[in-house]
């Protein structure tokens, strides 16, 4: 873009100071607002903040962008789910089959002090306790109000770059007025946010390599370990029903539930009951837009254009994906009505890609985990990614491990691949069963070879 000239940032989150870092390289002057005081000087909001699992998508942007190093050594490994079952037993469903196949369990809290550390020290400029109230199209600036001072601000929109999250402002008011079409659409279920301690020598209390699950239906609970010992856990639920945040009402119902559905870990939360009360139900939800620009003024990013449920791993990690496109996009274009337009364009399929696999593998984590054919299924996907390892990558893998391969394309090619692992796996019961002749033929005939840039050859 030749006009080198500055822009505005709503929302200093992770994704916002990311994308801040990378606009500044680029030599343009960034300006970020944010609500919130600056996370760097306070603990941080306690229930709030489901663990963040970073993968290759994220740490491919992160290492573009030159800050990978500054997180590193936050970083907890997991390599694979440990499922819990209500008798106690337990199962390790390993992610992939190679060392480098992990995920990483960070804190969203100390995820966002660090990147901002970096933005900041790049010259990016940080003005917390800033509100946006509203984005005026006409007159094309945006009101944000200086909350410690109580002052009104107008602030022009060459851009106003929206990455204020899964309630944006920006994005409700762009709906409001007509210049596009937005939907928010609720899950059924939310989640409270409860704590498993460290031991007394700051030892994990649980196996800390991997992100542990118990699933139990129609709700579940999930556990990610933290760098100090201990993990946060995640209590997903319906909101309504028979079972659900609506019934479990009193300190001795709320007892009773988690002690009888979660036994092996009831004694590790000697919290749970008092933070069931205390901490929020948080909100889960898909948002979906026909647009995400407007008039090239405005421009969504992150959640703020396409929020997803956290069951796949990948909202940050998608997130910091679409700072490294728009980033391409701005290198790429000569406006940025054009910018916009190019980086919708190139995003929006891949991002219904993976709000769809995500809700799909909430129901995977919650129920199907527990399923023998399901397990048997997955691992003989391993077993055909070894033996066809250019033409059969098991989808999970392809969203995980692979940045080279968008999205739609893990979403089409692990259509075809669930087809086939159901009609090979129809009869049998063991790996011994399968006929790898026949998945061999079918396999050649239904899958390219994927090349080097992740593209189907």
């Amino acid at each position: 873009m030749t006009n080198r000239g500055s822009v505005n940032i709503v929302g200093a989150g992770p994704g916002g100071a990311l994308l801040a870092i990378l606009l500044r390289r680029r030599g343009l002057q960034v300006t970020l607002y944010e609500s919130r005081t600056d996370p760097r000087s306070d603990p941080g909001e306690s229930g709030r903040s489901i663990n963040l699992a970073l993968a290759d998508r994220g740490i491919h942007a992160l290492k573009s962008a030159g800050v990978w190093d500054a997180i590193a050594a936050t970083l907890v490994p997991m390599r694979g789910r440990l499922i819990h079952q209500q008798d106690g037993t337990q199962s390790l469903q390993l992610y992939g089959q190679r060392p480098s196949e992990v995920i990483y369990s960070i804190s969203r809290h100390r995820l966002n002090q660090a990147l901002l550390d970096v933005a900041i020290g790049r010259h990016a400029e940080v003005k917390f306790e800033h509100r946006l109230e509203d984005v005026d199209f006409e007159s094309g600036t945006a009101q944000l109000r200086d909350i410690r001072r109580g002052q009104l601000l107008n602030v022009p929109m060459h851009p106003l770059l929206a990455t204020d999250g899964a309630g944006s402002l920006t994005r409700r008011r762009m709906a409001a007025l007509g210049l596009i079409a937005a939907d928010e659409a609720d899950l059924e279920h939310g989640y409270k946010e409860l704590s498993i301690p460290a031991g007394p020598q700051g030892n994990y209390r649980m196996a800390h390599d991997a992100l542990h699950i118990w699933p139990r239906g129609n709700f579940m609970l999930i556990a990610l370990p933290n760098a100090d010992g201990s993990f946060t856990a995640t209590l997903f639920l319906p909101k309504r029903g028979a079972v659900s945040f609506e019934t479990l009402a009193s300190p001795a119902a709320i007892e009773r539930f988690l002690h009888t559905e979660f036994p092996d870990v009831y004694g590790l939360m000697p919290h749970c009951v008092t933070e069931f009360q205390r901490h929020p139900t948080g909100f889960l939800g898909t948002v979906y837009a026909d647009k995400w620009n407007a008039q090239g003024m405005a421009a969504l990013i992150g959640d703020a254009a396409h929020a997803i449920v956290p069951f796949h791993g990948q909202g940050m990690n998608c997130c910091f994906e679409d700072c490294l496109a728009f980033d391409a996009c701005v290198e790429r274009t000569t406006s940025w009505e054009s910018a916009f337009e190019e980086f919708f364009a190139s995003r929006k399929p891949n991002t219904d890609a993976i709000a769809a696999m995500a809700l799909e593998n909430y129901f995977e984590m919650r129920e199907r985990v527990v399923d023998p054919k399901f397990r048997l299924q997955q691992t003989l996907a391993l077993e055909l990614e070894r033996r066809h390892p250019q033409r059969f990558i098991p989808r999970y893998s392809m969203v995980m491990f692979h940045h080279e391969i968008s999205y739609l394309t893990a979403q089409q090619r692990g259509l075809v691949q669930a087809r086939l692992l159901s009609e090979l796996t129809a009869d049998a019961e063991t790996l011994q069963d399968i006929d790898y002749e026949r998945a061999t033929l079918e396999i050649n005939r239904e899958l390219s070879p994927i090349s080097g840039d992740g593209a189907p050859a």
